[in-house]
């Protein structure tokens, strides 16, 4: 899909789920969409990781990612409660990062909820399709990726 300067450098998928995580992993790979993809399970392992990794410190050894996809519903802290925390941290002041949700089952309710929510960009349903992803980086990354 793309030639390697183009590709995303660091994309996080922030899931519980391991059949999802497989799934969308194999798809963002096949479709050469980043050089690294990192799994975590829980929002505070990625705000542990984001807040080294996008601290602005040049030589940190961690990537601030370029595109987070973020479940609603996880243990030990869910999208919510990351976005609220990412937000009181001040890791949204920056307009690098792009956060997309991931969800199963989004009720009104929730996606009511994720309009509070600046950074948050869009939501979609799990797994990825090659449709969304293509969406996904003509919407969000158009400079990176031509449109085919």
């Amino acid at each position: 899909m793309s030639e390697a300067s183009e590709m995303l450098d660091l994309v996080l998928l922030v899931d519980d789920d391991d059949t999802t995580n497989y799934l969308n992993k194999r798809l963002l790979n096949d479709m050469q969409v980043a050089k690294e993809i990192m799994v975590l399970s829980n929002g505070k392992e990625a705000l542990d990781y984001l807040a080294q990794a996008c601290n602005g410190s040049a030589d940190s050894p961690f990537k601030c990612p370029d595109l987070i996809f973020l479940d609603i519903k996880m243990p030990v802290m869910d999208g919510f409660e990351f976005l609220e925390e990412y937000q009181k941290q001040g890791l949204d002041a920056g307009d690098h990062v792009i956060i997309l949700m991931l969800t199963s089952s989004a009720s009104f309710y929730d996606l009511e909820r994720l309009k509070g929510f600046k950074k948050v960009k869009k939501h979609y349903s799990k797994a990825l399709t090659n449709h969304d992803v293509k969406e996904i980086l003509r919407e969000f990354f158009k400079k990176r990726f031509k449109s085919e």
